[in-house]
């Protein structure tokens, strides 16, 4: 069978994607119910007069009583549409759909395509101006030059919102950041640098004169178009645009004055740089061939030409790609949050900046294969998937435009807003923030069982920035400092964190005399207590903790969560007033965060252990800053049906009431009356509390890990967890899916629990 052509395939593939399960990519979901007689009324006749006239009143009042504040135009006319050129508005839709996806995907902006079918630039722009009152933002894109340029500036002049034609500035931002790190990297002034471009494009333009912005010097950069190289003497072949970039030279042609030149920017076609015009760059140039999908020059060409060159493309499969979602999401982000009126130098300035210094940091091991970057040559700027882009360029520009005097609604707590934006980053960022703000500063000594890990190292270097404890990482020191150098990270040991080396300890003996001592009486041998203190990780922890040299214990990378469990309670032993163990799990949802006992450890509770169960979950809410609203499940709704279970959930009822009288709690009940509050009150007209529960109680194991699981499978959920609880001091054993901010997140509620201890 032959195989079928690639590009077919994907074109193929493509073509299904748009049409599949319904033709295009965007779809309008309302924010607010819409569910009876009540909520129509309020969301149109006659309750919308209301915001409409104090909008009348106060046109401000729009960025509380609509989506305006949220809301991005992406307008084209399709006459220059990514590599296809002048294919006109309609054609261009899937691609502005697309970028309205984005916008939504990476920034949680609400984005509406609009293409407009003209292609005179002063009657394009009469169409846009007047678009003003129903967008917060207005992204041009794909319109070609020189017309893109008309067409922004009027725009922005007209337009008391921000206007930002992407093909320009997004790159520009992207290449200068680039430009900064690469210099940074060779030791060369920007100022002094010479710069050659092929291209005079609108995207030529804006990166020259964004590169002028971050301290470039015009008399430095020598732009080439079709024609040749842009000089005072075809004064009257270029445009204004163009022409500032005139040199007063004899030269002709780029090739002309590549010599000497440390940077190469070029946004034209396949093949336009050779490699004999390379061979005269100064030391170490920068080549940034961006013409997609096939560059200026390919990087194995100019490596094998230069190999001291530092390469960029605008394709994902080289590295240091110059992507425009590295950027335009999330200064919008940043412009909007900010009531910016417009997008400027400032701010533009500040983007770059911001997106070069996270190439600086140490990359998330949820970037796949770009994990083990490291900043060089090869990694000259962040992977466009990079989940902190946000945090970093959304405040640089939201701050930008408010020291340059265009911000309407100046942030008045840049620290709250920055941890807003963990939202978009870090799911539990919100939920865990009381957690973590409890923890930090407090010094808590947190063991790691798996100090070996990736995961763990990269969410040790995580709890030190934060200040959330410090670890004591149970592993080979040469194996951690070894995998610290391949991650990139800058945690060092002893200096940041104490190890616990498990083949060589001065402690071993004093280990094995007190595991022995406590399991001695369970079947365990001198001689195996020997073996298991070199070989088990989680009981060298478990150890650590007993004897005050650490304060809580994470562990459970490797191996079953019982067993893990049983280390633990052989060693740390259970809570005072605590007869089992048990695990408390979160799940983090649209519809907001939930917390299931027991999903772990008990497969049939008694009645007595879940009361237990409950009341230790209901502390560990509060360490949440949330009031538990209990709801003790079954398969009956208060007595409906007979059975062991359901007799068992209504003794827990009536035990919790008389042991705890003050806790939020209702049941037995079905799931439904759980989280839907008006069912509810059809069987109990008084419940103990309105809406939905958040902390399910479950009758048996088999019922809560089943309802878990699939909860969080449907709802695409955010699971945190398991807390494990009734320990004597904090110990939690980790998912073997968890993520390095998993990890970080159960650290702070160990460093948390054992503030209480």
């Amino acid at each position: 069978m032959v195989s079928q052509d690639p590009k077919a395939s994907l074109r193929n593939a493509a073509l299904h994607f748009h049409e599949h399960p319904k033709p295009g990519k965007l779809e309008i979901t309302p924010s607010k119910p819409l569910a009876n007689a009540r909520d129509l009324a309020l969301a149109y006749s006659p309750g919308v007069a209301a915001p409409c006239e104090e909008i009348a009143a106060d046109p401000e009042k729009a960025y509380s009583y609509t989506s305006k504040g949220n809301l991005v135009a992406v307008i084209s006319n399709g006459t220059a549409v990514l590599g296809l050129g002048n294919i006109g508005a309609l054609a261009s839709k899937p691609v502005m759909e697309g970028k309205a996806v984005l916008f939504k995907k990476f920034a949680g902006i609400d984005s509406i395509d609009i293409e407009v079918n003209e292609t005179d630039p002063k009657k394009f722009i009469e169409i846009v101006a007047p678009l003003e009152p129903s967008f917060g933002g207005i992204n041009l894109e794909d319109i070609k030059a020189p017309d893109c340029f008309d067409i922004e500036e009027n725009l922005r002049a007209r337009m008391n919102i921000p206007v930002f034609h992407d093909d320009q500035h997004g790159t520009a931002i992207i290449v200068a950041a680039a430009v900064l790190n690469a210099m940074k990297l060779v030791g060369k002034n920007i100022a002094e640098v010479k710069i050659c471009t092929s291209g005079a494009g609108a995207a030529a333009i804006a990166c020259m004169n964004m590169l002028e912005t971050v301290g470039a010097r015009r008399e430095n950069i020598y732009l080439a178009d079709r024609q040749g190289l842009v000089t005072k003497k075809r004064a009257n072949s270029v445009d204004r645009w163009r022409g500032a970039f005139a040199q007063d030279t004899d030269a002709t042609e780029l090739a002309d004055v590549m010599a000497g030149a440390d940077i190469y920017v070029g946004l034209s076609s396949a093949g336009a740089l050779k490699p004999e015009m390379i061979r005269e760059m100064a030391r170490d140039p920068l080549i940034l061939a961006l013409s997609n999908p096939i560059p200026e020059i390919m990087p194995e060409l100019a490596i094998a030409e230069r190999p001291d060159a530092m390469i960029c493309t605008g394709r994902s499969d080289y590295p240091n790609q110059v992507n425009n979602v590295l950027c335009f999401p999330f200064i919008f982000r940043g412009a909007l949050d900010a009531g910016a009126t417009t997008i400027n130098d400032d701010m533009k300035r500040a983007a770059a900046y911001a997106i070069a210094q996270l190439a600086h940091e140490p990359v998330l091991e949820s970037l796949g294969s770009d994990a083990s970057a490291t900043f060089g040559s090869g990694y000259l700027i962040p992977s466009p998937f990079d989940q902190r882009l946000i945090l970093r360029i959304a405040p640089a520009v939201a701050q930008a435009a408010m020291d340059s005097g265009v911000s309407r609604r100046p942030i008045q707590d840049m620290r709250a807003y920055q941890d807003s934006l963990k939202r978009f980053v870090f799911r539990s960022g919100l939920v865990m923030k009381p957690m973590i703000e409890r923890a930090q500063g407090q010094g808590k000594r947190i063991a790691f069982a798996d100090g070996e890990d990736e995961r763990v190292l990269r969410a040790t270097q995580v709890i030190l920035e934060e200040r959330i404890g410090r670890p004591v990482l149970i592993g080979r020191p040469s194996v951690i400092e070894h995998r610290i150098e391949r991650f990139g990270l800058t945690i060092r040991p002893e200096r940041d964190f104490e190890i616990i080396n498990p083949e060589d300890d001065p402690r071993y003996r004093d280990y094995v005399s007190l595991f022995h001592d406590l399991v001695g009486r369970k079947g365990v041998t001198l001689d195996t207590a020997r073996t298991i203190v070199r070989t088990n990780t989680t009981v060298i922890g478990a150890l650590a903790v007993h004897r005050g040299e650490a304060d809580a214990l994470i562990c459970g990378l490797q191996g079953s969560f019982i067993k893990h469990a049983r280390d633990i309670r052989s060693i740390i032993g259970l809570a005072d007033d605590s007869a089992q163990l048990s695990a408390l799990s979160m799940l983090i949802m649209s519809k907001g965060v939930f917390f299931l006992a027991d999903t772990y450890m008990n497969i049939d509770p008694t009645a007595e252990e879940i009361v237990q169960i409950a009341l230790q979950a209901r502390d560990h809410l509060k360490r949440f800053n949330i009031e538990a609203r209990a709801a003790l499940l079954s398969y009956s709704n208060f007595g409906s049906r007979e059975g062991a279970s359901s007799e068992k959930m209504r003794e827990v009822y009536t035990r919790l009431k008389r042991v705890a009288p003050d806790l939020l709690v209702e049941g037995e009940m079905q799931g439904d009356l759980a989280i839907n509050g008006e069912l509810r009150e059809r069987y109990v007209a008084q419940s103990a509390f309105q809406g939905e529960a958040n902390l399910l109680i479950f009758p048996s194991l088999e019922a809560s890990n089943v309802s878990m699981t699939l909860l969080a499978e449907l709802n695409n959920a955010l699971a945190v967890g398991p807390i494990l609880m009734g320990t004597k001091r904090p110990a939690h054993i980790l998912a073997p899916s968890v993520t390095s901010r998993g990890i970080v997140n159960m650290s702070a509620i160990a460093a948390a629990e054992a503030l209480e201890v």
